[in-house]
């Protein structure tokens, strides 16, 4: 094992909220009015693909999690392409992470940070100034980590039983003082086909995204052998009964017609209603620490992935970006390199949110559409792994990477009825195909750990 971090590790509950933390945040409060408006304000039929898009993550990580029994190597899913696919596909992974993947979404979750902050004291801002609130917080958030590695962990933990309450406030209050099931049983607005309904699987897809984010820090974790899998099992079953309960009571409590009008101001507008206006900014303090922490989670997550990349010498100037600060516990270097990134994303989202090219969709989804896709070798690697018996139960062998890859290929099949979609994809294969060059010409020097 890695003999860096024998001490200060986080354990399971920090895996578990860590999760949990960047799971929940921006999704569930930015995306379920796009989700009724998909669905034609139908409560029943988002309910449906809430539970076909948590196909996904549910199944998706149970199949992860049999490939994180098998290794305690820094650098989570990464490491798993590297051990049970290829080196060559583990450094284009790596880059498609650093480059693309973590960064656009942390530029999104910072800039809902803006949104709702600006919604939190009445500020009529302008997408710059929301952007720039945004990178602030993400600002913090680097300074945070980069100097303490438990520090970061306690705030995830803090941040993300802070954001349950809200949550769970409006699920209960929703389903008691609303009635679920004539919200259930209510007709459609409009009605709306398959390709329709296929359009909503876009948000869930992004409500659901950041549970991998856990598996980069498994060196950090204690036992990880053990904890990551439990981390990998439990929270998305939590995260998906949260989030349908979350998507019945808001329905029940203002009606689906209200929430798509409001969009994600929706929340307010419930915090109000159950507590009145004084107690509804309270509890929405919760909320925007809750996206906080979203953002939080994200930066943990990739201030360790050029790190993880250099210790194999799979990155340019390695040797500086593989170097653990001993005082803070840290790759320092990796945490600045990672930071330039997102900046770099948070001026093409403010770009793109300004001019509107993007037709109503963000950056994020660049990415989080085709990691999906990115994901289906490694199901493969745990069928085979059933295959050969090194998986003995039928089960997790062979079941639950099935239905995880049906769960990559609905995300993906929802992400195809944005126009745009062809051009995200062009634009994460150009990242890949970069990467998967750069390790044929450096592969002499390129070592495993």
């Amino acid at each position: 094992m890695n003999q860096h971090n024998k001490e200060g590790r986080y354990g399971l509950v920090t895996a578990i909220t860590m999760i949990t933390g960047t799971v929940i945040g921006t999704g569930i409060f930015f995306k379920a009015s796009s989700v009724l408006t998909a669905t034609g304000g139908s409560v029943s039929k988002g309910v449906l693909m809430f539970a076909l898009a948590a196909l996904a993550i549910i199944f998706g990580s149970l199949a992860i999690g049999q490939l994180a029994a098998r290794t305690d190597k820094p650098g989570g899913i990464m490491t798993y392409f590297e051990e049970f696919v290829s080196p060559r596909v583990a450094c284009a992974y790596g880059w498609f992470e650093v480059f693309i993947h973590y960064p656009a979404i942390i530029a999104v979750v910072g800039w809902v940070v803006g949104v709702y902050f600006c919604t939190l004291f009445n500020i009529s801002a302008t997408v710059l100034g929301e952007c720039a609130i945004g990178t602030v917080w993400i600002i913090i958030c680097y300074i945070f980590n980069t100097w303490s590695r438990k520090g970061g962990g306690y705030f995830q933990n803090i941040s993300t039983f802070i954001k349950l309450v809200p949550l769970f406030l409006i699920a209960i209050c929703g389903l008691i003082i609303g009635d679920p099931i004539e919200a259930l049983k209510a007709r459609p607005v409009q009605e709306v086909g398959a390709a329709g309904l296929l359009a909503a699987i876009g948000p869930l897809v992004f409500a659901y995204d950041g549970w991998h984010v856990s598996t980069f820090v498994q060196y950090d974790l204690k036992h990880p052998k053990r904890n990551m899998p439990l981390a990998l099992t439990i929270t998305p079953i939590i995260i998906t009964i949260i989030y349908i309960s979350y998507f019945v009571g808001i329905s029940s409590l203002l009606g689906p017609e209200q929430v798509m009008e409001l969009g994600s101001e929706h929340v307010a507008a419930a915090m109000e209603k159950i507590v009145g206006p004084v107690g509804g900014k309270l509890i929405f303090v919760f909320v925007v620490i809750s996206v906080m922490g979203a953002a939080n989670g994200q930066v943990m997550g990739l201030c360790r992935t050029p790190y993880a990349l250099s210790l194999r010498n799979m990155f340019p100037n390695a040797k500086k970006l593989s170097v653990m600060d001993k005082k803070a516990d840290m790759p320092v270097n990796s945490c600045i390199l990672s930071f330039v990134i997102s900046m770099v994303w948070m001026v093409l989202h403010y770009i793109c949110q300004a001019s509107g090219i993007l037709r109503g969709s963000d950056v994020s989804e660049i990415a989080i559409m085709s990691s999906y896709i990115l994901y289906l070798p490694l199901y493969y690697v745990v069928f085979r792994l059933w295959k050969k018996g090194e998986i003995k139960n039928l089960f997790m062998g062979m079941i639950v990477p099935i239905i995880a890859a049906i769960g990559s290929l609905l995300a993906v099949i929802g992400g195809i009825q944005n126009p745009l979609y062809i051009y995200y994809l062009i634009i994460c294969v150009t990242m890949l195909v970069i990467a998967y060059f750069y390790y044929g010409r450096h592969k002499d020097d390129i070592h495993n750990i």
